[in-house]
């Protein structure tokens, strides 16, 4: 999803909107990622090099982490 619709001489508000729908952005893939991460087996988990207890606590980490 490319969110650089705006030219980057954009005036400061335009600037801030996109930065915001930067971050949102990167929050949902993040959340995404640690979805994935809980769907994983125990086996598909050791193949990456981290235990279930590890997936687990990323996933509960708090949206801004």
């Amino acid at each position: 999803m490319t969110l650089h619709v705006l030219p980057r001489t954009a005036p400061p508000p335009a600037r801030r909107l996109r930065a915001l729908l930067g971050w949102i952005a990167r929050l949902r893939e993040q959340s995404r990622q640690r979805d994935a991460l809980l769907s994983l087996s125990d086996r598909e988990l050791r193949d990456i090099g981290i235990t279930r207890y590890d997936a687990v606590t990323e996933a509960r980490n708090p949206f801004w982490r």
